[in-house]
C-alpha cells in the first residue's frame, strides 16, 4: 500500500444530545424522526444530517480550501455577490474550479481534486452537457438511539413584537402586535444514538479519495459534532469513534452497532426512569469487542477516541486516539 491509500473499514460513532433533535422529521410537526414501530420507541436521525456536520467543520476550518485547495466544499449553501441569489451546481463548480486553480475542462475531475466532499461522500451532477454520477466510497447508515425515546412538547413567548405598535394604553390596532409572539417545539430531554458507516477502497480509487481524507473525515464527525449548534438541535457530545480498518478490501464485518448496549436497558426507559445526562449511563462494548476479536485475522488496525466522561461495561483492548 502507498503511504495515503486507504482500506476498507468500518466505522460506529456514538453521540448524545440534550434539550433538542438533532434531525426533524417535517412530515410529523418537526417532531423526531422515528423509522420504528411506537413499541419499539427508538428515533432516528439520517445520514444527510450527519454529513451535514462533517461539510460544515470543513468549510469552517478551511475556508480558502486548505492545503493544495484539496479540501474545498461542494454541497453547500453560496450566495452570489447580491447576498440573495443561490449559486447552483454549475456556479458552485465552477466557484470551486476557480479557487483550486485545477486546470482542466472536465469538472469531473474539477471536483475529484479540489472538493473533499466529492471524494468522501461522491455527487450527481448536472449540468448543460456535463453530467456525471460518482458514488461515495463513505456510505453511513442511519443513526438510531440507543434506547427509547420519549419527545417533549414545549412551547414559549418571545417578547420582541411581530412589528411595530402603538404604545398598549392606547386605543386602536395596535392591540395584541406589541405582546410578542408564541413559539412552539418538540424536544428530547436526554438521548444517546450510534450511527454505522463503511468506507470501500475500491470505490476511494475512483474518487481519488486518500487516507488523509479519511482522517479528516473522522476529525469533522467529532469535532463538527461540537461546532455546528442550533437551538433546536440541543446541546450535542461526541462520546466514542471507533473506525476499523481490514486487511482484505472485500471483507466487511458488518452491523457493529447492533453489538452496541446502553445501561440501562430499553425497559427502564419504558418505565419512566429515563436517564437525564451521562451520570446516568453506561455504553456495554463486551459484545463489540467480542466480535471483533472474533475476526482478528481479518483486521489490520482499530482505533477509537473517547469523550473520558463516558462510562464503559467491558474494556477496549485498540489504539487509543486524542485530537
Amino acid at each position: 500500500m502507498s503511504a495515503f491509500e486507504v482500506r476498507s473499514g468500518e466505522i460506529l460513532f456514538v453521540k448524545s444530545v440534550k434539550d433538542g433533535i438533532p434531525n426533524r422529521d417535517p412530515l410529523n410537526d418537526s417532531d423526531a424522526r422515528r423509522l420504528f414501530g411506537e413499541e419499539d420507541g427508538r428515533i432516528s436521525l439520517s445520514d444527510v444530517s450527519i454529513k451535514r456536520d462533517v461539510r460544515d467543520y470543513i468549510l469552517a476550518r478551511y475556508p480558502d480550501g486548505g492545503p493544495g485547495h484539496r479540501y474545498h466544499v461542494f454541497v453547500r449553501k453560496q450566495f452570489k455577490e447580491d447576498g440573495k441569489t443561490l449559486l447552483g451546481r454549475g456556479s458552485l463548480a465552477e466557484e470551486i474550479k476557480k479557487q483550486s486553480g485545477v486546470d482542466s475542462d472536465d469538472m469531473k475531475e474539477v471536483l475529484c481534486r479540489a472538493a473533499v466532499d466529492v471524494r468522501l461522500f461522491g455527487a450527481v451532477y448536472s449540468v448543460s452537457k456535463s453530467n456525471f454520477q460518482l458514488t461515495g466510497p463513505v456510505q453511513f447508515g442511519w443513526a438510531h438511539s440507543l434506547h427509547p425515546v420519549e419527545s417533549v412538547y414545549t412551547q414559549g413567548t418571545v417578547v420582541m413584537p411581530s412589528k411595530d405598535a402603538k404604545d398598549e394604553k392606547s386605543d386602536g390596532d395596535g392591540e395584541g402586535a406589541s405582546q410578542g409572539t408564541i413559539w412552539t417545539t418538540y424536544l428530547v430531554p436526554f438521548a444517546v444514538f450510534v450511527m454505522p458507516a463503511i468506507v470501500n477502497a475500491s470505490i476511494a480509487k475512483q474518487t481519488g479519495m486518500d487516507q488523509r481524507d479519511l482522517d479528516l473525515l473522522l476529525e469533522a464527525l467529532w469535532k463538527g459534532t461540537l461546532h455546528r449548534q442550533a437551538r433546536g438541535r440541543g446541546i450535542q457530545q461526541p462520546l466514542f469513534l471507533l473506525h476499523i480498518e481490514y486487511n482484505d478490501p472485500f471483507f466487511r464485518i458488518g452491523y457493529l452497532e447492533d453489538a452496541l448496549r446502553l445501561e440501562p436497558g430499553p425497559e427502564e426507559w419504558r418505565r419512566g426512569n429515563r436517564p437525564t445526562s451521562l451520570d446516568g449511563v453506561k455504553l456495554d462494548v463486551t459484545r463489540l469487542v467480542d466480535r471483533v476479536n472474533h475476526y482478528a485475522s481479518e483486521v489490520a488496525r482499530v482505533r477509537y477516541w473517547i469523550d473520558p466522561r463516558l462510562k464503559l461495561v467491558g474494556e477496549l483492548p485498540w489504539e487509543k486516539q486524542e485530537w
